[in-house]
């Protein structure tokens, strides 16, 4: 039988070229967000850092108008702040109203956002419109309308109320109660809308499971949307403690600059009259500087605590 000739050896496949996706991508993400990050770094970058320089200077009036040279003072403005007992009395005044603030506006926003899952259309778009004219009111022209209201001798509510010639910015709590009012009112409709559009999006199955199961509206708020929703509350609280964190606006034309004798002083507000009022500009920017540092540690600890409650950030 005769031999076969031996079969030729298969040709090796030719090897493809892949590109690491790691290293082929590595750089797109950035050089499409270069643009973007090139205005931030103009717009937000180079201010901090103006910021805290000067916080760093002896800057006052003497050193704006050429009389004295700048000098670099290092933390003195910082030591010069954390000794001041007044500093103190606003920071903690700043964090109880930033959060009676925070939790009021999640608080209306939420309830709102459900009701407008239970109305009809008609009430839904008046509601919408009724918050969004809120929210669209400039904060001085807010502020000034809201003074007009609870005025003493002029206004409707004093009226309605039978509060006769009760001044509501004369007392410290008062005051602090008039002004978180129209934080609230001004806040809550983002809040609103944010949360309504989240509660849109989950599977009408969810709920009617919920319903057939006999929870109450309660129980479906607390066990079956707020877990859904904790992405976009995360996003709504974290703006919302920025946002009261540095009122300004509010206590400043409702309270007059601060209150009686700087009785109704937040950090922002106070700030302002080390910088200008006072011509102390180093340490109003100090002062600037800690809201600054307040406010990312704030959020990185919150962050930070979602993530180990396994949240997807």
């Amino acid at each position: 039988m005769p031999l076969s000739a031996p079969r030729p050896a298969p040709a090796e496949p030719a090897r493809r070229r892949v590109n690491s996706p790691v290293r082929q991508g590595s750089w797109t993400p950035w050089l499409y967000l270069a643009p973007a990050l090139t205005v931030l770094a103009g717009l937000l970058v180079y201010p901090v850092y103006q910021l805290g320089l000067i916080s760093l200077l002896q800057y006052t009036q003497a050193q704006v108008s050429g009389g004295e040279p700048v000098t670099f003072q290092g933390l003195g403005n910082y030591a010069g702040l954390f000794s001041d007992r007044q500093f103190w009395e606003v920071l903690s005044a700043t964090v109880l109203f930033a959060a009676a603030c925070v939790l009021g506006t999640l608080t209306v926003g939420c309830a709102l956002a459900v009701l407008l899952t239970r109305v009809r259309a008609v009430p839904r778009l008046a509601l919408m419109l009724s918050a969004l004219g809120a929210w669209a009111t400039p904060a001085v022209t807010g502020s000034t309308v809201w003074v007009f209201l609870f005025d003493p001798d002029s206004g409707p509510v004093n009226r309605v109320l039978g509060l006769g010639d009760f001044s509501w910015t004369y007392g410290r709590m008062s005051a602090f109660t008039l002004v978180l009012l129209e934080v609230v009112w001004c806040s809550f409709p983002l809040v609103m809308v944010t949360v309504y559009a989240g509660i849109r999006a989950v599977p009408a199955e969810v709920l009617e499971a919920a319903a057939l199961d006999g929870a109450s509206q309660w129980r479906t708020w607390r066990s079956v949307l707020t877990p859904m929703l904790r992405p976009i509350l995360l996003v709504v609280t974290i703006q919302s403690v920025i946002w009261d964190f540095k009122v300004f606006t509010q206590i400043y034309v409702m309270t007059d600059g601060g209150g009686i004798a700087g009785q109704n002083l937040v950090l922002n507000v106070y700030a302002y009259q080390k910088a200008f009022a006072s011509s102390q500009y180093g340490l109003g920017a100090a002062i600037g500087v800690v809201m600054l540092l307040i406010l990312l540690g704030v959020t990185l600890v919150y962050l930070r605590l979602l993530r180990r409650k396994g949240e997807v950030l």
